[in-house]
């Protein structure tokens, strides 16, 4: 897609330098070349000749990034959110990714979240797919057509996956990752490979080792899942013995990634021993607020994060999470940083509205580079979308509206969507 030059008008809300919310009522956000030139009260002189759309009263707000998100699930969605996360992925995960065989199936499928995402919030995502490789290139050839831009792992798993999902082995799972790799290399434009070990608990010491060769030849960064529910942080000490954590069953492997190809790692609700290794890897961590609750997996300690300097993002984990919304992964995690605070740690403060939407744009955005914001420099990513709240009583600022729609989104539509400076179609 070309990356083009042009004007957006409307109200504009977006984070600033310190995390801290910004507002231009009837204001001008500049692409130029796919790269955001600024925000502006008054559009500069520079940019007068670009070709403008006036959004009018409509709010226009950074695009948000998902990191954490299995589109096979999508189709079972709000689905067994009785169960805690073991019992879940044996009675509705496994056999629904097993079905991805089919290479139709698959298709109808993807088909349908691909659609969903691409009318959300949603300009970026890290997405798992299943362990079938004609099915994740199928998935990626649908998101290269939406305009979204996202890392997209098949799935690695050489144990505990139930009947019809389990590779046969470890070399052989190794095998097909790398020819998913070889097949879609230099295919697309805004899709990535990224390797994706399930879990520990998915994955024999073999197929950890083999896979950290493939990171080592490929340079591919690691997405999987880390502390989020008591009972499987006990299975992973069984299963990795010699590991101090489960973060260090990672580590020990080496596929933690480093600083310049940084892994992401979803949930960390029991993380807080393993904060330093974070830290030194600079991985991320895929704050998944819904999916914590719905599965009874706890409550991440997201401030401790941040104080540690550990970089953090949002996702929905679909089909933990039940929709795509990442209004709601935003406005939940405020709610559970709360929960933390009073039950759990009277010392660890709340998120505040203002960071919380930060997480869900330039802090998971980060990972794709600089990406989330309106801020000179960073791709342009942005959402246009019109609020239905009745404004005939009182006035509300373009910030406040903005809080209104994320907490019902029934009030608001998505009128408009770019991302790396290009539109997409809706």
């Amino acid at each position: 897609m070309e990356k083009k030059s042009f004007v957006l008008k409307g109200n504009i809300v977006y984070s600033g330098e310190n995390k801290e919310l910004c507002s231009i009522e009837g204001g001008y956000v500049v692409c130029e070349n796919g790269i955001c030139r600024g925000a502006f009260e008054k559009l500069p002189k520079q940019y007068e000749t670009l070709p403008l759309t006036d959004y009018g009263d409509k709010i226009i707000l950074p695009g948000m990034t998902d990191l954490h998100v299995h589109a096979p699930q999508y189709t079972f969605r709000a689905l067994g959110m009785d169960l805690e996360l073991l019992d879940w992925l044996n009675v509705h995960t496994f056999p629904e990714e097993a079905k991805y065989v089919d290479i139709s199936y698959a298709k109808r499928a993807y088909g349908s979240f691909v659609s969903d995402l691409k009318h959300s919030l949603t300009t970026r995502a890290c997405i798992f797919a299943t362990l079938h490789r004609e099915a994740t290139v199928a998935l990626m050839d649908l998101l290269e057509e939406s305009g979204i831009v996202s890392y997209v792992g098949k799935v690695n798993m050489d144990r505990n996956g139930g009947e019809n999902l389990c590779e046969a082995d470890a070399s052989a799972a190794a095998e097909d990752t790398k020819k998913w790799i070889e097949e879609t290399a230099g295919k697309y434009e805004r899709t990535n490979p990224i390797l994706t070990p399930r879990f520990i608990p998915s994955c024999t010491d073999e197929l950890m080792r083999e896979l950290a060769k493939l990171q080592k030849t490929t340079g591919l960064r690691v997405q999987s899942h880390l502390s989020e529910n008591p009972s499987e942080v006990a299975w992973v000490k069984e299963l990795v013995p010699a590991a101090k954590n489960y973060a260090d069953a990672y580590a020990v492997f080496d596929m933690f990634g480093d600083k310049d190809h940084p892994a992401v790692m979803a949930h960390c609700i029991y993380s807080e021993d393993e904060m330093d290794l974070l830290k030194e890897h600079g991985v991320y961590v895929a704050h998944c607020p819904e999916s914590n609750l719905n599965l009874s997996s706890g409550i991440a300690p997201v401030r401790k994060f941040l104080e540690e300097g550990i970089a953090v993002g949002l996702g929905s984990d679909v089909a933990g999470g039940s929709s795509l919304s990442m209004a709601k992964a935003l406005t939940l995690a405020v709610q559970v940083s709360k929960m933390y605070w009073r039950l759990i740690d009277e010392k660890s403060k709340p998120l505040t509205f203002a960071e919380a939407f930060y997480l869900a744009t330039a802090g998971g955005g980060s990972y794709f580079g600089k990406v989330g914001t309106f801020l000179d420099g960073y791709e342009f990513d942005a959402v246009v979308a019109e609020d239905h709240i009745a404004k005939d009583v009182r006035e509300y600022t373009p910030i406040q509206r903005t809080e209104r729609m994320m907490y019902d989104e029934s009030t608001m539509t998505i009128c408009a969507k770019y991302a790396a400076g290009c539109a997409c179609e809706l």
